[in-house]
């Protein structure tokens, strides 16, 4: 909408108000809804909003600084004609004209002032509407998201402009990430806790590659995935258990109440993708966090650091590339997927041997014994003659826990009240990945992937507003490095 004078604006938006003042002084006629009245109070006061920030346009000018002006060591000259910008606000839509100064109308506007002066965004939305959308994004897909935006503020969004604002918007994640202090040591626990576990994200094939069509030959894919690496970090007190107290928890399914609670939690996820020309490997920023977390959170090395994970090898790897003084424990519900395989290729499934079988040989395991308890299991498969598909599944069961029979010393991390299971990072791939990247018909780009994963870091992690705060003024410091000196000449010129 064209800003009008001043004057008008102002009366615009007086008959407005009053128009709302009458809805409410008219006493109410026999069955008046009183959510019909809450209903147009609230279109009024978004109409009411727009008008008053056309008057405060208006009440700015133009930007005009005269025929000429000296920026940066240049002479520029005022352009012809005001040029219009579209700015769509939460109150709806504007179009703003400005002074421009340049050298021709062809060639690439120097300098706007009021551009300036009015800190606009590099594009037409603005910074709070940026931030209401992108928090709708961060939770359901980009469309669900542009119809929720539409319902409650009128506004019509694409898909596209809330994806590229997803982009655009994390374009400062990792500068205001790497100025975040570390919390406060009276606030940590005393035991520095680091998790990281995988989960796939469903991609766009590249080059216009057609998925799989009717039945797909062996090891073919219908959706090609890229893992994420998502990692937590957190600190949290000892707590010391007997292996008779774990097995009781684990399977009648509950936690201990007394349970100590993770403090200074953050999550993270990041995709292998390119920066700057270079692939950089998930694996490596997540590690590399972590470890700068520890360094950060654990300076004088007085607190033991625990590494939880899966058995995957490629992480234990990058574990003692980055952090060789952690110790190092294989999360115990792997272990326990494992137990389940085994004892039902001996038991029939849901009978009472099962379960049995699988709490005895945990809380062998549990008790220190876990070279013992393989052994025993593997002494019973072969006792049992068991061929085909259950032979498969029991070597593939024994060889993972013999591959990391190291991370398996519980009785020693009982009793120095570390956490045996990864529940944080297994709970952070499935709220921060899953719930959002693998709604029904997600596809991602690597960029576009990365941007909703940073993003709903961030809003999980707690630090949504301090981040929009953060973005904000290294917007202003990106876009106008200058705008002190252009207020000053605005005022000069008033």
């Amino acid at each position: 909408m064209q800003i009008l004078s001043k004057e008008q604006e102002i009366l615009k938006t007086r008959k407005k108000f009053e128009a709302l003042l009458s809805m409410i002084e008219h006493r109410g006629e026999p069955h008046t809804d009183l959510g019909q009245i809450e209903e147009n109070l609230w279109n009024g006061l978004l109409g009411l909003g727009l008008s008053l920030m056309q008057a405060f346009v208006a009440n700015q000018g133009t930007g005009d600084l005269g025929p000429t002006v000296e920026f940066q060591g240049k002479a520029l000259r005022r352009l012809s004609r005001l040029h219009s910008r579209r700015y769509v606000s939460v109150f709806g839509e504007l179009s703003i004209p400005r002074t421009v100064y340049g050298t021709r109308e062809t060639q690439k506007h120097e300098l706007v002032p009021l551009d300036a002066a009015l800190n606009l965004p590099d594009s037409d939305f603005s910074y709070l509407l940026q931030g209401w959308s992108q928090r709708f994004c961060v939770q359901n897909s980009y469309r669900k998201s542009a119809a929720s935006i539409q319902e409650i503020l009128g506004l019509s969004q694409s898909v596209r402009s809330l994806e590229s604002m997803s982009r655009s918007m994390q374009d400062n994640l990792e500068p205001f990430r790497a100025g975040q202090a570390p919390p406060n040591e009276v606030d940590e626990a005393a035991i520095l806790v680091l998790t990281v576990d995988g989960k796939g994200v469903p991609m766009m094939r590249e080059n216009g590659e057609e998925p799989p069509t009717g039945r797909r030959a062996k090891g073919e894919k219908a959706n090609k995935k890229r893992m994420a690496c998502v990692g937590a970090a957190y600190t949290v007190d000892s707590f010391v258990r007997t292996p008779e107290e774990i097995v009781d928890e684990v399977m009648r399914g509950e936690k201990a109440a007394e349970r100590p609670k993770p403090k200074g939690k953050e999550v993270r996820a990041e995709l292998i993708r390119v920066i700057d020309g270079e692939e950089v490997n998930a694996k490596d920023k997540i590690f590399g966090w972590l470890q700068q977390e520890s360094a950060v959170r654990n300076p004088g090395h007085q607190k033991p650091v625990v590494i939880l994970m899966d058995g995957e090898r490629a992480l234990w790897s990058k574990a003692g590339e980055y952090l060789p003084e952690a110790v190092m424990i294989l999360d115990l519900f792997h272990v326990m997927e494992r137990l389940w395989d085994i004892a039902h290729c001996f038991f029939p499934e849901g009978s009472k041997e099962v379960a049995e079988y699988v709490r005895v040989k945990l809380q062998a395991i549990l008790s220190g014994k876990a070279g013992r308890a393989i052994g025993g299991m593997r002494q019973k498969g072969t006792k049992s003659r068991l061929k085909g598909a259950k032979q498969k599944i029991l070597q593939a069961a024994l060889t993972y826990l013999e591959n990391n029979k190291q991370a398996m010393r519980y009785d020693v991390y009982l009793e120095m009240g570390y956490p045996i299971a990864s529940g944080v990072v297994e709970g952070a791939c499935r709220h921060l990945v899953k719930d959002r990247m693998e709604l029904t018909g997600m596809r991602w780009t690597p960029d576009g992937a990365q941007a909703i994963l940073g993003l709903r870091a961030l809003h999980i992690n707690g630090q949504w507003e301090k981040y929009q705060a953060y973005r904000l003024e290294a917007e202003r410091e990106r876009l106008y490095p200058y705008r002190d000196e252009i207020e000053k000449k605005l005022r000069a010129a008033a």
